[in-house]
């Protein structure tokens, strides 16, 4: 492994691919202009409250080859600041609205140091990650409302939908400016279910920690539990089977599978194409049977387990046969109608630039041009020498749409590999016999289906995990919806939607 370049910082490995350093803040921008022009990304920043002090770790990643730098500053508790890195780095900024939302960690110099996370009923200075923060306190009353920003002129008026919506999807506020039937501005509000997750995993041994992680996002129960784990192994500097690597494997791919069948009915079920919506469903139920039998449950939780993986069966040949004919019928059914198509093609689109500055990432990334896959960037295993994301430039609902559809085959080609080289279905590696004497940290980067997540734990000397920081691939991609609404009709707002697919609860954390 090459040794990251940084002049100002020296740089230890700590981990699989990562090293770090410690930094002062009147380092820090010049040091995080290096590292993005190196063409590093900011994936995570994580706030700690060590009791004494408090400290910010930045992790910028790259890859191939997969590499990880950490950057940690040490924050003074009485007036703690930090130089903003939102003049360079849009995620930036929101991970330190995030930072002082949860910390009171204030980002000096940042352009919006608005709330993101915690809302105006929240009261002032109560910090929730802060040691000694206690329970929820009472909300404010009259609190007054949030500050939109009005978008005014002739013609122009306002459309609220929501925090509250119809099914089973989680609050979120969108706030629409709209000249006739064209969308000028969307706002998304979203944190109304913030839950505190990230605290929940403190003080739990490591290996309760995975029934956390895999109902972070319930559809993605895999991707998170393989971060989660990895960020663990990562810490333990536990090597995992490759017997196991190939059955995480498997796992993923399982996950995906569902997921884009679902969305790929959707898609079509937003343009009034029921019939595709009912076959995709069919499809999806099929799926999520096939994967109780493979795990025992139907989103797939229990698979993937600190140091490994165990499953009760795997699919067979026969078996991704028949997903595979089921799927192409699918797609020559949505493909063949001309109406459909036309209703995908041009709406919301995300074009490249934006996609890049505002750290988008997964499918909707791939669909405006940016090749970014952690199964490329960020491989836990070998894969096929044939594999390739699957990208396309046009960054519209079509693009999205076909970007879906060519993961599909993408996953049933890589679960035919991946089962051909897959021997005991149990693999696990035994944890460490005890705690470490001393604190040790893991990063996890999995490509999950929405998109890469990242967990980055650090555990005590008691064997104890003392901090969980958790990224899921919504908090990146929805600043983007708004962005590809521009000059969108308002009838469209719900496919265009559905083809981000965010994760609510992913986000609202």
């Amino acid at each position: 492994m090459t040794t990251p370049s940084l002049a100002s910082v020296p740089l230890e490995p700590v981990g699989r691919h990562r090293w770090a350093g410690v930094i002062v803040a009147a380092d820090l921008v010049d040091a995080a202009s290096t590292l993005f022009s190196q063409n590093m990304r900011l994936a995570l920043v994580s706030g700690h409250d060590d009791g004494d002090r408090l400290r910010v770790v930045y992790l910028f990643t790259s890859g191939p080859p997969d590499t990880r730098v950490e950057l940690h500053l040490f924050v003074d508790p009485v007036r703690p600041t930090v130089p903003s890195l939102s003049g360079a780095s849009f995620p930036g900024g929101r991970f330190e609205r995030e930072l002082q939302d949860l910390f009171g960690i204030i980002p000096v110099g940042h352009p919006q140091p608005r709330r993101l996370v915690l809302h105006q009923h929240w009261p002032e200075g109560w910090h929730p990650m802060r040691r000694g923060s206690g329970n929820s306190p009472a909300m404010v009353p009259d609190a007054g409302a949030y500050p939109f920003v009005p978008v005014e002129g002739t013609g122009v008026y306002e459309i609220p939908v929501g925090p509250v919506h119809a099914g089973l999807i989680e609050p979120g506020h969108f706030r629409f400016w709209v000249v006739g039937e064209t969308i000028l501005r969307m706002k998304a509000r979203l944190w109304f279910v913030h839950k505190g997750v990230e605290r929940l995993f403190e003080g739990r041994e490591p290996q309760a920690g995975i029934e956390l992680a895999e109902r972070i996002s319930g559809d993605t129960a895999v991707g998170h539990a393989l971060a989660y784990c990895q960020a663990v192994e990562d810490a333990w500097r536990l090597d995992v089977p490759q017997e196991a690597l190939v059955l995480r494997g498997i796992l993923l791919e399982l996950e995906r599978l569902y997921n884009h069948v679902a969305d790929i009915g959707a898609l079509c079920n937003d343009v009034g194409f029921g019939v595709a919506n009912a076959w995709a469903l069919s499809l999806r139920e099929h799926l999520l049977q096939l994967n109780a039998r493979v795990t025992g449950h139907r989103l797939l939780r229990g698979g993937v387990v600190p140091g490994g993986a165990r499953v009760d069966s795997l699919p067979s040949d026969a078996e991704l046969v028949q997903v595979g004919e089921q799927f192409e019928e699918l797609i020559n059914l949505a493909t063949s109608s001309a109406l459909v198509m036309e209703r995908f093609i041009g709406t919301a689109v995300l074009d490249e630039a934006h996609a890049r500055d505002l750290g988008v990432v997964g499918i909707a990334g791939r669909a405006s041009g940016l090749a970014f896959d952690a199964r490329d960037a960020h491989p836990s295993m070998s894969m096929p020498s044939w594999f390739s994301p699957a990208v396309r430039e046009h960054g519209d609902v079509k693009a999205r749409f076909e970007v879906r559809v060519a993961e599909t085959e993408i996953s049933l080609s890589l679960l035919r590999d991946f089962i051909q080289r897959a021997g005991s279905l149990e693999a696990v590696s035994a944890p460490p016999p005890g705690p470490h004497g001393q604190s040790v940290s893991g990063v996890g980067i999995a490509e999950a289906w929405r998109g890469a997540a990242l967990h980055r734990v650090e555990i005590d000397d008691q064997g104890r995990l003392s901090r969980v920081k958790i990224v899921d691939p919504s908090f990146h991609n929805w600043p983007a919806l708004p962005v590809s609404l521009a000059d969108t009709i308002v009838p469209d707002f719900p496919l265009a939607n559905k083809s981000f697919n965010l994760s609510y609860a992913g986000n609202d954390l």
